[in-house]
């Protein structure tokens, strides 16, 4: 673990802390309206086992049919540059009508996302939070389990169940202690050291 603090400290020590200070900032200031929340919520739904460039571009492709068109809409909308465009049309669709559900002030509001939500695990839950300013919850994605396995903080998993995920979480909360920094600061300098990039 000690490895893996000193890089991380010199990452602060670098530009690209000001990167992602800023990143958080936006994070901390997304508005807590229906459409900015939902958009943030659909990205993390079109992201999971794809990407994070193509959840983006393909939120901008689909526009205002996330907000207004029908489940059929949606799907030709995603069949255009998103390839499983009819399950997750379905997903995005009843994601729209069931938001309402979900209490943000909830302090369990990870779990009640999970619930509630079809097409969000507790990864997808935990970036959504993160990407609106919750800051104390681990996205724990490949390239997160990659950077632990490497510094021998845990065995690779055959599968992240809810336990799992628990457990890995539990570990990067002791690392951010160490750093004295939040498991959302955490993920993006550990994303970046996986693959250059700070994204959502």
């Amino acid at each position: 673990m000690n490895y893996l603090i000193s890089q991380i400290n010199e990452l602060r020590n670098s530009e690209i802390k000001g990167v992602i200070d800023k990143r958080l900032q936006k994070f901390s200031s997304v508005p807590r309206d229906f459409s900015s929340l939902f958009r943030e919520l659909a990205f993390c739904i079109l992201t999971a086992g794809t990407s994070a460039e193509l959840g983006l571009k393909t939120i901008e492709h689909l526009g205002d049919t996330l907000f207004s068109g029908s489940q059929e809409e949606i799907q030709e909308k995603l069949k255009e540059i998103y390839r499983f465009h009819t399950i997750r049309a379905g997903y995005l669709y009843e994601a729209r009508n069931n938001f309402e559900k979900i209490d943000m002030a909830n302090p369990d509001i990870r779990n009640d996302l999970v619930k509630n939500i079809k097409g969000i695990g507790m990864k997808e839950a935990s970036h959504f939070l993160r990407n609106i300013g919750f800051s104390n919850y681990a996205i724990i994605d490949f390239h997160i389990i990659d950077v632990l396995v490497k510094n021998n903080l845990i065995e690779k998993p055959k599968t992240l169940t809810v336990k799992k995920y628990s457990e890995v979480e539990g570990i990067l909360k002791g690392l951010a202690a160490k750093l004295g920094m939040s498991l959302g600061e955490l993920d993006l300098y550990l994303w970046y050291m996986e693959t250059g990039k700070v994204l959502k």
